[in-house]
């Protein structure tokens, strides 16, 4: 049995720290970063040695969005910003319909094919030129045409064997503050974010949607709670009125943003409360042993049976993965997109 805090690791192999807070009860999976990654080689032998210890095998994540937010980059295909889709397909939707499922597919395959069993996307905020920590990690600024692009890149990821997690719930686009940093506060009114924001979380989950990361970010007209530590975002909207039934992951509990909510403890006392199933704590190793102990005895059932479904499904291995044609047709894809960007930019 495993619990409901996800945790990270200090670097490219397992120290003695590491193996203890991976084997403590109260941890139920893995988010890499960059510090975490040498070369392929070394990730396959990090994947390998955490499944190793425990069974069934704890969860493992990261974020390989594309553009400015890929963790894995030297021996994977460098990802196009989702921004840069649909002006490469100059505005025809169906091709970047396409566009977006084959850059899916290629990002989910070749992490499975090391092991990894999920990447925290898409990003279903709308890009309205506001938020510029979410800026081109946005597919469109309409929620149409976000649901529809996030809609075919999810479909090409769970091809390759690999669910979706949606972020960030109800939408982050329209603040300016960066709740790595500060608290952002939106003051529109629901009915507002919900036929907006909210419309690419509502089509995705008709769809199956398997995760979503709720935003750091205090909706007022709501709740003066940020929406991962809110029960009525996420259990009266998401659970209820949206009829999610996927997994809910914190976003990550270090951030500036939850410092308000209190302790580590506390913040994720307070998400699991709201209706979380999974916690962050990402870049403070002794925040995650606070939190580790607070939730040790936490059991959730409903819960573990919705984590389980998260596992990737059998992959090709990397050699195999790299000799077909569809790798080699979507990673020029994906090296087509980014050069037109390039070549776009001003001098």
């Amino acid at each position: 049995m495993h619990g409901p805090v996800m945790i990270d690791l200090l670097g490219t192999e397992l120290c003695a720290e590491d193996i203890t807070r991976l084997r403590h009860p109260a941890t139920g999976g893995v988010i890499l970063f960059r510090r975490n990654y040498a070369s392929v080689e070394q990730l396959y032998r990090l994947i390998r040695e955490i499944h190793e210890l425990r069974s069934p095998p704890l969860l493992i994540a990261v974020d390989q969005e594309g553009g400015r937010v890929q963790r894995f980059r030297e021996g994977f295909t460098r990802l196009p910003p989702p921004a840069a889709i649909l002006p490469f397909c100059d505005g025809d939707v169906a091709r970047a319909r396409r566009v977006a499922h084959e850059l899916g597919w290629l990002m989910a395959a070749e992490l499975r094919a090391v092991g990894v069993d999920f990447s925290f996307a898409p990003v279903l905020d709308l890009g309205l030129g506001i938020s510029e920590v979410i800026g081109d990690r946005a597919f469109d600024e309409t929620p149409e045409q976000v649901a529809s692009l996030a809609m075919a890149w999810m479909l090409g990821a769970r091809e390759a064997g690999m669910i979706s997690v949606g972020k960030h719930f109800p939408g982050h686009g329209a603040v300016r503050a960066d709740s790595h940093h500060e608290l952002p506060v939106d003051e529109r009114p629901l009915e507002t974010i919900l036929h907006q924001d909210a419309h690419p979380f509502r089509r995705l989950i008709s769809a199956g949607l398997e995760g979503i990361m709720p935003a750091h970010v205090v909706y007022r007209c709501c709740d003066e709670r940020l929406a991962g530590f809110s029960p009525f975002w996420l259990q009266t909207i998401l659970r209820g009125e949206l009829r999610f039934n996927g997994v809910i992951f914190s976003d990550d509990l270090s951030m500036k943003a939850a410092d308000a909510t209190g302790t580590p403890a506390e913040r994720a006392r307070a998400a699991i409360a709201a209706g979380c199933d999974q916690v962050l704590v990402c870049n403070d190793p002794t925040a995650a042993e606070q939190v580790l102990e607070a939730l040790a005895d936490h059991r959730d059932p409903v819960s573990l049976t919705r984590c389980v479904r998260l596992h990737g499904r059998p992959a090709p291995d990397r050699q195999q993965l790299r000799e077909s044609t569809r790798w080699h047709r979507a990673a020029g894809l994906a090296a087509n997109i980014l050069q037109q960007r390039e070549d776009e930019l001003p001098l």
